[in-house]
């Protein structure tokens, strides 16, 4: 299994100094569901559902942060929201969560817990080389889901091929599936590196307990590097 390279943008990273990622490679096999998951997402909930019935979403855990940061960048996070603000919306709405494959669904779990988004790759759909940068304009690419995202100021992972994920949506092009065997997790930060640690020793715990990967690595990646 090939580890990734990745580095964040100099024009992203001086937009955002604060700017982060937490990644985590590993092999797993992808369930389409997880009883584990589930049990403890819906632990989660009651109290979760509690704090956001009296907290606005822009003082939830670094939603706040990235909010502003989709601002610096150009983007209007009113009409592009990370996907940890998409849940906590869903909760505050009475809506279930979506029960996606074993891998999705932890990635949501950590989101929940941390406020930071989270994203899952298929490391045999994308290539060596990846670059945390800005999307140019006319940059789109198909969301899972989703019709096609305009790109134009997000910021966003990309290869040799073109983007294939951001904090907001996915692609298709990297999806995780039940054929997926190597995966890249990535946790988006634009906060302090105190709540980053945090949130990646949570994904470090959640991934390694629930997901059961081998050859399992981890790595961060910020803005001076």
């Amino acid at each position: 299994m090939n580890i990734p390279t990745l580095n964040i943008s100099s024009e992203l990273a001086k937009l955002w100094p604060e700017t982060r990622l937490g990644c985590l490679v590993y092999e797993a096999q992808v369930k389409p569901d997880c009883a584990e998951v589930w049990e403890q997402t819906n632990l989660l909930l009651p109290a979760l559902r509690t704090t956001l019935e009296k907290t606005p979403l822009a003082d939830m855990p670094n939603l706040g942060e990235a909010r502003a940061a989709y601002k610096a960048f150009g983007k209007d996070p009113g009409r592009f929201r990370i996907s940890s603000e998409a849940l906590y919306r869903r909760i505050r709405q009475n809506k279930d969560l979506y029960h996606i494959n074993s891998v999705v669904d932890t990635n949501n779990l950590v989101s929940l817990e941390t406020g930071f988004s989270l994203g899952s790759y298929d490391l045999d759909m994308i290539g060596p080389n990846v670059i945390f940068r800005l999307g140019t304009e006319g940059e789109v690419y198909a969301g899972i889901g989703k019709s096609d995202i305009n790109l134009h100021r997000m910021p966003l992972l990309a290869d040799e091929h073109g983007a294939f994920g951001s904090p907001t949506s996915d692609s298709t092009r990297g999806m995780i599936t039940d054929r997926t065997r190597h995966v890249l997790t990535v946790i988006y930060s634009f906060s302090s590196s105190e709540k980053f640690n945090q949130a990646l020793l949570c994904a470090q715990n959640r991934f390694s307990t629930l997901i059961a990967p081998s050859h399992f690595s981890m790595f961060t990646v910020d803005g001076t590097a």
